[in-house]
């Protein structure tokens, strides 16, 4: 047993990093490499959230649908962690904002 554990973690070590590869709404390909992911929980909204510090780009899962936010700093993403409902959060600061263009990468 504890020679197929060290066998396993062996191959996992030297298995190649692939990177992620994630769609968004606006049907463009993005490379999650240089994102910070984590798996949300706690929200019944908000399923994964991606942050890029240096690009302050934020991808959001929402249901089965990834969306890009631009120019969101680092501050207003730790709010949204650690809103008490990411969900409200979310649709007040971050995609009622998009559509007024604030946060909206296509610009």
């Amino acid at each position: 047993m504890v020679r197929a554990l060290a066998i396993l973690l062996a191959q996992l070590a030297t298995a190649p990093i692939v990177s992620e590869t994630v769609e968004t709404g606006e049907r463009r390909l993005v490379d999650l490499g240089t994102f910070e992911c984590r798996d949300i929980t706690r929200s019944t909204v908000l399923q994964r959230v991606c942050y890029d510090a240096a690009q302050q780009d934020l991808i959001v899962a929402v249901g089965a649908t990834y969306d890009r936010y631009c120019g969101v700093t680092a501050d207003t993403v730790e709010r949204l962690l650690g809103a008490p409902s990411m969900g409200r959060f979310f649709n007040q600061n971050l995609k009622r904002e998009a559509v007024s263009g604030r946060y909206d990468c296509r610009t």
